[in-house]
C-alpha cells in the first residue's frame, strides 16, 4: 500500500477553507524570511494610480486620437480625444514619482549604511507603481520592491522590480501589513479606490495611535486630491480635528517632496 501524502504536500488541503490559516501565516512569514535574507530594515512606500501612463506613451496615445477624431469626427471619437488629453496631463505624475523615486534611492546610497536603508516599495503593478519602481532601477545598485496582488483581472508585475523582491499576495491584509510594518515614510500620489483605501488606512492608523514609530506621509498632488477630498470641509463637519491636518503634508514638486522626506528621515533615523 502506497504511503499517504503528508498533510503540507497536500494541495488540496492546502487551497481549501480549512487550511486559509495556513495560507494567511504563509504570507506573513515567507515575506519576512525573505526580507532578512536581503537585509531589507525599511522601506519608503510609493502609492497611486495604476491607470497613469507615463509620458510617452501618453504623448502617443493622444496623437494618436486627434487622428482619428481629424478623420472620422464623431461623439465616441471626441470622448476618446478627451481622456486621452486627460491621461497625458496626468502623466506628468508618472514621471515626478520615478523622479522622486530616483532622488530618494540615489541619496539612500549615498549614506553607505552598512545596511540598505529606505528602499522604494510599490504595490508591483503598472502605473505609479511601475514609475516608482522605475526609478529606483535606473540608479546603478538601485533596487527596489513589489508587492503584488492576484486579482480577478490579473495585475501583471512591473518590469522594473527586483526579481527576488517580487512577491505575491492573495490577502488584501496581509499585503498593507507589509506596506506598513517597514515603511518610515510613505508618499500618496494621485489614484483611485485603491490608492484611497490604503491612505486612509495609514492615516486612520497613526490618528489612532497604533503606529508608535514616526511615519511621515506626503500626500503629492495637491490640486488633485483638493479636488477629490475636502479635508477642510471634515473639519468644518468635525468628523476629523484641526490637528488631524498635520498627520500629513501636501507636496507639490519632486523637489519639495524629496527635501522634506529626506529632512524627516534624517531626523528620525538617521
Amino acid at each position: 500500500m502506497p504511503k499517504a501524502a503528508k498533510a503540507y504536500k497536500d494541495l488540496a488541503f492546502l487551497n481549501s477553507a480549512s487550511a486559509r490559516v495556513l495560507r494567511i501565516l504563509a504570507e506573513y512569514l515567507e515575506p519576512k524570511s525573505r526580507f532578512q535574507k536581503k537585509n531589507v530594515r525599511d522601506t519608503i512606500v510609493f502609492f497611486g494610480s495604476a491607470r497613469i501612463l507615463d509620458a510617452a506613451t501618453a504623448q502617443e496615445r493622444l496623437d494618436e486620437a486627434q487622428k482619428i477624431n481629424q478623420r472620422n469626427p464623431s461623439p465616441d471619437n471626441e470622448r476618446k480625444l478627451k481622456e486621452a488629453r486627460v491621461a497625458f496631463r496626468m502623466s506628468r505624475y508618472y514621471e515626478e514619482a520615478r523622479e522622486l523615486s530616483r532622488k530618494l534611492t540615489e541619496w539612500s546610497i549615498g549614506l553607505n549604511h552598512k545596511h540598505r536603508r529606505f528602499i522604494i516599495v510599490s504595490g508591483g503593478g503598472p502605473g505609479i507603481m511601475e514609475s516608482a519602481n522605475r526609478g529606483a532601477c535606473e540608479v546603478d545598485g538601485g533596487r527596489s520592491i513589489g508587492l503584488n496582488i492576484s486579482l480577478p483581472f490579473e495585475q501583471e508585475s512591473n518590469p522594473y522590480i527586483c526579481s527576488d523582491l517580487n512577491l505575491e499576495f492573495h490577502y488584501f491584509f496581509m499585503r498593507k501589513f507589509w506596506f506598513i510594518y517597514l515603511a518610515k515614510a510613505l508618499v500618496v500620489f494621485p489614484g483611485g479606490f485603491g490608492t484611497m483605501d490604503e491612505m486612509w488606512e495609514v492615516l486612520t492608523l497613526i490618528q489612532t495611535g497604533k503606529v508608535h514609530k514616526a511615519l511621515p506621509v506626503v500626500i503629492y498632488g495637491e490640486e488633485y486630491w483638493r479636488k477629490v477630498i475636502n479635508f477642510d470641509e471634515m473639519v468644518e463637519h468635525g468628523t476629523i480635528s484641526r490637528e488631524d491636518l498635520e498627520l500629513f503634508k501636501f507636496c507639490n514638486s519632486v523637489d519639495e517632496a524629496f527635501e522634506y522626506l529626506k529632512n524627516r528621515l534624517t531626523k528620525y533615523y538617521l
